[in-house]
């Protein structure tokens, strides 16, 4: 037996689908920034050959149609080739492949700050505006990153892992000129059997890119990572991103996951 619980509508839905009464998997559906929607499915390891996920495909297309077609992104989590042959049995094609990297803590180099730089942890309530405008001129490009608002960067300051400690703002006489944003999982056995340093977000201004600004900040930030008791540093990168990933891989980062966009329009 199949069955939807909720359906899409204009923002995000989670649509889940049962056999029998078991979960057997689940979609996760968004709008996404520049139009159109994006796609996440999960279905359990037991019926990954059932046609459950063609099923949550098919709905994810029908409520992006609904809400006036665009371009519809499938995001597979720790891809492998049968990813990429589902994405293409259903009409996706590979877009973008975004790579977890990981090394070990601590690191036996230090940071070396440009001149004339000076670092200091985040200030709410205070910060918002400057970190903001940074942001947004370092990441113009990148349709995740670049058009964060002031809901966006103080809905993540409520979250309960939020630690102004571990968000580094690096400042010149200028004014702000880049930043590492750091966060801590918790340890989640098995999978995650020690606590994980994350860089959750690391930029740097435009006008201070070239002096080597960006090493120091993932430096200190791998730094303060492992002060608050992270055996391992995880980072997010575009595959595409050669010059980010030649500076992680330099300090010693190494691909841990793979998770590829696959996209059709709809």
């Amino acid at each position: 037996m199949w069955r939807d619980l909720g359906a899409p509508g204009p923002h995000t839905a989670l649509v889940t689908a049962r056999a029998n009464g078991e979960l057997v998997g689940a979609l996760h559906l968004a709008p996404h920034p520049n139009g159109g929607s994006t796609a996440a499915v999960v279905v359990h390891p037991d019926h990954r050959e059932s046609g459950v996920a063609t099923r949550l495909i098919d709905v994810a297309v029908a409520a992006t149609a609904d809400g006036g077609g665009g371009h519809l992104v499938l995001w597979a989590f720790g891809a492998d080739a049968r990813a990429d042959a589902f994405a293409a049995s259903v009409g996706f094609a590979p877009e973008r492949e975004l790579w977890q990297m990981r090394v070990s803590l601590p690191l036996t180099e230090r940071a070396q700050w440009p001149p004339g730089i000076d670092v200091r942890p985040f200030e709410p309530r205070q910060d918002e505006g400057a970190w903001l405008e940074v942001n947004n001129r370092a990441f113009a490009h990148d349709p995740d990153q670049g058009a964060w608002t002031e809901a966006d960067l103080r809905r993540r300051e409520a979250e309960p892992w939020f630690d102004a400690e571990g968000f580094l703002l690096a400042t010149s006489p200028d004014g702000l000129a880049g930043f590492c944003w750091t966060k801590v999982h918790p340890a989640a056995p098995p999978h995650e059997p020690e606590p994980l340093g994350e860089i959750y977000v690391i930029g740097v201004d435009p006008s201070h890119q070239g002096a080597g600004l960006g090493r120091a900040l993932v430096v200190a930030g791998l730094a303060s990572l492992h002060e608050r008791g992270t055996p391992t540093g995880m980072l997010f990168v575009d595959a595409a991103n050669t010059q980010a990933v030649g500076l992680y891989e330099a300090l010693g980062f190494e691909v841990a996951r793979v998770d590829c966009a696959f996209g059709r329009d709809v």
